[in-house]
């Protein structure tokens, strides 16, 4: 039985004068795996920091596991909350157990629980616990880095965890490998939810369960790849796909 943990219902979000997210209705279930996929200036950003309450509708409503979000304390909705961003953003003065540790810290976790818990996180996102916890940022490589950036993000087991074009300034080999490793680290835990922003088709149909593909802040499909690669809703879609077809693995997985 599906659960709706994430709601918007007409939500709206402007800028001043400038109306970016003109009436935006979606459901997202628990375990999902969407990503949001856009070009720049489409709201899908701007979406994703209303998740977390960083900006707050203008009209609305937006429920997190049945609770307007209006209603809850936004510090202590964050400190459960993954959220991975492009720029990392790793403490460089920081080792990587104490930078993946941030978040049990303020939380008052035992020293015990968090040692055991960095252990866990670095194994999961394949980093050795035993070469890598005592190491600084400036001695790993940027995908390193970011594989760091995701452990701190789970590191409280949040329930929903967020991604904003995590991986958009890494190279095409170190992105593909961290894609597969995301994807993996999903299916390996039960029942948490992933939203993930990105730019890149190829991008959002490998990852997502269900595409939500956005333009000029309204939603032009929401369904999964297959459904959308042979059911696109709207001209803009298929305008979309137009510019992939020669990515011919991604047609043949879904046309064979």
């Amino acid at each position: 039985m599906t659960k709706p943990v994430i709601q918007f219902k007409h939500v709206q979000k402007q800028f001043g004068k400038n109306v970016v997210i003109p009436d935006l209705s979606f459901e997202i279930n628990q375990g999902e795996f969407v990503t949001i996929l856009g070009s720049s200036g489409s709201g899908k950003t701007t979406t994703l920091k209303m998740v977390n309450g960083l900006w707050k509708p203008n009209a609305g409503e937006i429920l997190i596991d049945g609770q307007k979000i209006s209603d809850l304390d936004l510090v202590q909705l964050r400190r459960h909350m993954g959220y991975v961003v492009q720029q990392i953003g790793l403490f460089p003065h920081m080792t990587i157990a104490e930078n993946i540790a941030v978040v049990p810290k303020m939380l008052q976790w035992e020293q015990s629980k968090i040692d055991q818990r960095v252990k866990e996180l670095l194994a999961l996102v394949q980093l050795d616990p035993a070469k890598y916890a005592n190491r600084y940022p400036s001695q790993l490589s940027g995908g390193q880095q970011q594989r760091v950036g995701v452990a701190r993000a789970l590191a409280v087991n949040p329930p929903y965890v967020l991604f904003d074009e995590p991986f958009g300034a890494l190279d095409a080999l170190t992105r593909i490998e961290l894609q597969k490793e995301v994807k993996r680290i999903h299916e390996s835990l039960a029942n948490k939810t992933f939203m993930f922003v990105t730019h890149d088709i190829n991008e959002a149909f490998f990852l997502g369960q269900r595409v939500m593909i956005m333009h000029e802040g309204r939603i032009e499909q929401f369904a999964t790849p297959g459904e959308i690669i042979s059911h696109p809703a709207t001209p803009f879609v298929k305008e979309l796909l137009g510019t992939v077809q020669q990515n011919q693995e991604l047609w043949r997985q879904y046309h064979d």
